[in-house]
Protein backbone atom coordinates (compact mmCIF):
# COMPACT_ATOMS: atom_id res chain seq x y z
CA UNK A 1 0.00 0.00 0.00
CA UNK A 2 1.54 3.33 -0.72
CA UNK A 3 1.62 6.05 2.20
CA UNK A 4 1.35 9.62 1.30
CA UNK A 5 4.31 11.89 1.80
CA UNK A 6 2.38 15.03 1.99
CA UNK A 7 1.93 16.36 5.14
CA UNK A 8 -1.60 16.91 6.56
CA UNK A 9 -2.74 20.27 7.41
CA UNK A 10 -5.39 21.03 10.02
CA UNK A 11 -8.40 21.73 8.57
CA UNK A 12 -8.52 25.67 10.26
CA UNK A 13 -5.18 26.48 9.47
CA UNK A 14 -6.01 25.36 5.96
CA UNK A 15 -8.53 27.98 6.16
CA UNK A 16 -6.11 30.52 7.97
CA UNK A 17 -3.84 30.32 4.99
CA UNK A 18 -6.23 30.56 2.60
CA UNK A 19 -7.81 33.78 3.38
CA UNK A 20 -4.44 35.07 3.59
CA UNK A 21 -3.99 33.95 0.28
CA UNK A 22 -7.41 35.49 -1.05
CA UNK A 23 -6.67 38.98 1.04
CA UNK A 24 -3.43 39.42 -0.21
CA UNK A 25 -4.32 39.07 -4.13
CA UNK A 26 -6.89 41.10 -3.40
CA UNK A 27 -4.43 43.70 -1.86
CA UNK A 28 -2.53 43.74 -5.21
CA UNK A 29 -4.76 43.89 -7.32
CA UNK A 30 -6.58 46.87 -5.81
CA UNK A 31 -2.96 48.58 -5.54
CA UNK A 32 -2.49 47.95 -9.65
CA UNK A 33 -5.84 49.49 -10.22
CA UNK A 34 -4.08 52.33 -8.72
CA UNK A 35 -0.48 52.03 -9.01
CA UNK A 36 1.65 51.44 -12.67
CA UNK A 37 3.02 48.25 -11.11
CA UNK A 38 5.02 47.52 -14.15
CA UNK A 39 6.88 50.57 -13.77
CA UNK A 40 7.41 50.21 -10.05
CA UNK A 41 8.69 46.76 -10.82
CA UNK A 42 12.35 47.79 -11.14
CA UNK A 43 11.83 50.44 -7.66
CA UNK A 44 10.75 47.17 -5.39
CA UNK A 45 13.22 45.08 -7.20
CA UNK A 46 16.20 47.60 -5.86
CA UNK A 47 13.96 47.20 -2.39
CA UNK A 48 14.31 43.43 -2.58
CA UNK A 49 18.23 43.76 -2.97
CA UNK A 50 18.56 46.42 -0.60
CA UNK A 51 17.34 44.47 2.29
CA UNK A 52 18.66 41.07 1.22
CA UNK A 53 20.98 38.87 3.92
CA UNK A 54 24.05 38.70 1.36
CA UNK A 55 24.47 41.98 0.75
CA UNK A 56 24.20 42.93 4.55
CA UNK A 57 26.60 40.62 5.99
CA UNK A 58 29.17 41.43 3.25
CA UNK A 59 28.76 45.26 3.80
CA UNK A 60 29.35 44.58 7.51
CA UNK A 61 32.17 42.52 7.51
CA UNK A 62 33.55 44.74 5.07
CA UNK A 63 33.30 48.22 7.06
CA UNK A 64 34.18 46.55 9.84
CA UNK A 65 37.39 45.89 7.74
CA UNK A 66 37.78 49.71 6.13
CA UNK A 67 36.67 51.30 9.21
CA UNK A 68 38.75 49.89 11.95
CA UNK A 69 37.10 52.04 14.62
CA UNK A 70 36.78 51.45 17.81
CA UNK A 71 33.86 53.68 18.22
CA UNK A 72 31.92 51.99 15.80
CA UNK A 73 33.16 48.19 16.41
CA UNK A 74 30.40 48.08 19.30
CA UNK A 75 27.25 48.26 16.72
CA UNK A 76 28.77 46.84 13.81
CA UNK A 77 29.59 43.30 15.60
CA UNK A 78 26.11 43.36 17.70
CA UNK A 79 24.58 44.46 14.43
CA UNK A 80 26.30 41.61 12.51
CA UNK A 81 25.46 38.90 15.26
CA UNK A 82 21.81 40.26 14.64
CA UNK A 83 21.72 39.60 10.50
CA UNK A 84 23.53 36.07 11.27
CA UNK A 85 20.41 35.75 13.95
CA UNK A 86 17.77 36.79 11.30
CA UNK A 87 19.34 34.78 9.15
CA UNK A 88 19.19 31.14 10.75
CA UNK A 89 16.11 31.43 12.41
CA UNK A 90 14.19 32.63 9.24
CA UNK A 91 16.46 29.77 7.58
CA UNK A 92 15.06 27.11 10.24
CA UNK A 93 11.80 28.56 10.50
CA UNK A 94 11.37 28.10 6.30
CA UNK A 95 12.42 24.58 6.80
CA UNK A 96 10.38 23.50 9.30
CA UNK A 97 6.53 25.27 8.02
CA UNK A 98 7.39 25.02 3.92
CA UNK A 99 4.68 27.35 2.40
CA UNK A 100 5.36 28.23 -1.04
CA UNK A 101 5.61 31.27 -2.36
CA UNK A 102 2.47 32.99 -3.94
CA UNK A 103 3.89 32.82 -7.28
CA UNK A 104 7.63 31.73 -8.55
CA UNK A 105 10.50 34.00 -9.13
CA UNK A 106 11.17 33.74 -13.15
CA UNK A 107 13.73 37.41 -12.94
CA UNK A 108 16.67 35.81 -13.92
CA UNK A 109 18.52 38.94 -12.51
CA UNK A 110 16.90 39.39 -9.21
CA UNK A 111 19.37 37.51 -6.03
CA UNK A 112 16.75 34.99 -5.17
CA UNK A 113 14.36 34.37 -3.22
CA UNK A 114 14.02 30.76 -2.38
CA UNK A 115 10.97 28.49 -3.14
CA UNK A 116 9.36 28.82 0.41
CA UNK A 117 7.61 32.09 1.85
CA UNK A 118 6.77 32.05 5.73
CA UNK A 119 8.03 34.44 7.48
CA UNK A 120 9.40 36.84 4.74
CA UNK A 121 13.15 36.91 5.54
CA UNK A 122 13.48 40.79 4.07
CA UNK A 123 10.58 41.91 6.46
CA UNK A 124 12.26 40.70 9.82
CA UNK A 125 15.46 41.78 8.52
CA UNK A 126 13.97 45.17 7.87
CA UNK A 127 11.99 45.23 11.22
CA UNK A 128 15.30 43.76 13.15
CA UNK A 129 17.53 47.15 11.42
CA UNK A 130 14.67 49.40 12.40
CA UNK A 131 14.59 47.87 16.13
CA UNK A 132 18.50 47.70 16.48
CA UNK A 133 19.02 51.51 15.19
CA UNK A 134 16.38 53.02 17.38
CA UNK A 135 16.78 50.57 20.82
CA UNK A 136 19.76 49.58 20.86
CA UNK A 137 22.29 52.30 19.15
CA UNK A 138 20.63 55.27 18.68
CA UNK A 139 20.68 56.91 15.53
CA UNK A 140 19.44 61.06 15.37
CA UNK A 141 15.64 62.05 14.74
CA UNK A 142 16.82 63.02 11.47
CA UNK A 143 17.63 59.41 10.25
CA UNK A 144 14.53 58.16 11.62
CA UNK A 145 11.71 58.93 8.60
CA UNK A 146 13.92 57.42 6.20
CA UNK A 147 14.67 54.29 7.76
CA UNK A 148 11.10 53.67 8.77
CA UNK A 149 9.95 54.60 5.17
CA UNK A 150 12.62 52.41 3.64
CA UNK A 151 11.26 49.69 5.83
CA UNK A 152 7.60 50.02 5.07
CA UNK A 153 8.43 49.72 1.75
CA UNK A 154 10.34 46.99 1.74
CA UNK A 155 7.23 45.20 3.51
CA UNK A 156 5.08 46.41 1.09
CA UNK A 157 7.46 46.08 -1.79
CA UNK A 158 7.49 41.71 -0.75
CA UNK A 159 3.74 41.78 -1.69
CA UNK A 160 3.31 43.87 -4.62
CA UNK A 161 6.19 41.42 -6.26
CA UNK A 162 4.15 38.43 -4.85
CA UNK A 163 7.37 37.26 -3.49
CA UNK A 164 5.26 36.75 -0.10
CA UNK A 165 1.58 36.87 1.79
CA UNK A 166 0.49 39.09 4.15
CA UNK A 167 1.02 36.81 7.21
CA UNK A 168 4.38 36.11 6.06
CA UNK A 169 5.40 40.00 6.14
CA UNK A 170 3.16 40.34 9.41
CA UNK A 171 4.99 36.97 11.12
CA UNK A 172 8.48 38.34 9.75
CA UNK A 173 7.77 41.57 11.26
CA UNK A 174 6.96 40.22 14.60
CA UNK A 175 10.24 37.99 14.72
CA UNK A 176 12.53 40.84 13.30
CA UNK A 177 11.05 42.82 16.54
CA UNK A 178 12.04 39.61 18.77
CA UNK A 179 15.74 38.88 17.34
CA UNK A 180 16.15 42.77 18.73
CA UNK A 181 14.98 42.31 21.82
CA UNK A 182 17.74 38.83 21.86
CA UNK A 183 20.36 41.09 20.94
CA UNK A 184 19.34 43.60 23.26
CA UNK A 185 19.36 40.95 26.22
CA UNK A 186 23.00 39.72 24.86
CA UNK A 187 24.38 42.74 23.84
CA UNK A 188 28.17 42.30 23.74
CA UNK A 189 30.05 45.31 25.44
CA UNK A 190 32.89 47.09 23.58
CA UNK A 191 36.01 45.97 24.63
CA UNK A 192 34.53 42.64 24.05
CA UNK A 193 33.53 43.52 20.52
CA UNK A 194 37.46 44.58 20.16
CA UNK A 195 38.51 41.78 21.21
CA UNK A 196 36.72 39.70 19.06
CA UNK A 197 37.42 41.83 15.91
CA UNK A 198 41.10 41.25 17.11
CA UNK A 199 41.00 37.96 17.57
CA UNK A 200 39.31 36.55 14.09
CA UNK A 201 41.40 39.37 11.82
CA UNK A 202 44.66 39.89 13.55
CA UNK A 203 44.25 43.49 13.33
CA UNK A 204 44.07 45.85 16.07
CA UNK A 205 41.63 48.11 16.36
CA UNK A 206 42.41 52.15 15.36
CA UNK A 207 41.87 54.40 19.07
CA UNK A 208 42.51 50.88 21.00
CA UNK A 209 45.02 51.67 24.00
Amino acid sequence: METSEKRQIPTLLRKVLAVDAYLTDKFVKLIEKFLPLKQLKVHCTLLEVSCHGIPWLAISLILIWVLNSKSLCQMQVNLLIGLLLDIISVAVIKAIIRRRRPTSNDDPFAIGPDKYSFPSGHASRAAFIVYFFFHLWSISLIYAPPLLAWSFSVCISRLLLRRHHILDVLVGVLLGIFEGLIIGYIYLEQETCINLISWITDVKIYGQE
